[in-house]
């Protein structure tokens, strides 16, 4: 009896993981048609940082360093140019320059003690400096 509601409860299993429908399955999310020269460029800009580190570290010669650093600047050249020419090929360059426009960007808000006056570039619930209630 045991044996056979194991079997049954195994095989159910199975077939709960193997009968998925179509339907079931979630719609891909959609990916940015620049997101791999994007990564790519943040790609090359953490391994010319780690290159700065190390040739600092002394673990590079200057004609390596300088060498490789070429290299890297040329390679992230190539990849800005295929961005821009990606951006302006599909006509994104609308919205990049609407997510850099500086009016659409909040203003930064400094908050005051009313006690001692010291401003915080943060509304506070109490002063850093004097400690007192901010309300």
């Amino acid at each position: 009896m045991i044996i056979a509601l194991a079997c049954l409860v195994a095989f159910g299993a199975l077939f709960y993981t193997l009968a998925v429908r179509q339907q079931d399955i979630p719609e891909p999310i959609p990916v940015s048609p620049i997101h791999h020269l994007e990564d790519r460029k943040h790609a090359i800009y953490d391994n010319l940082r780690d290159l700065q580190f190390e040739y600092r570290l002394g673990k590079l010669s200057d004609g390596d360093y300088q060498q490789t650093k070429l290299a890297l600047q040329r390679e992230l050249a190539v990849v800005l140019a295929e961005t821009e020419e990606t951006i302006k090929r599909l006509g994104l360059q609308q919205m990049r320059v609407a997510a850099e426009n500086p009016a659409a960007k909040p203003q930064k808000t400094s908050t005051v003690c009313p006690h001692c006056k010291a401003t915080f570039p943060k509304p506070l619930k109490f002063c850093g400096e004097c400690g007192k209630a901010m309300a």
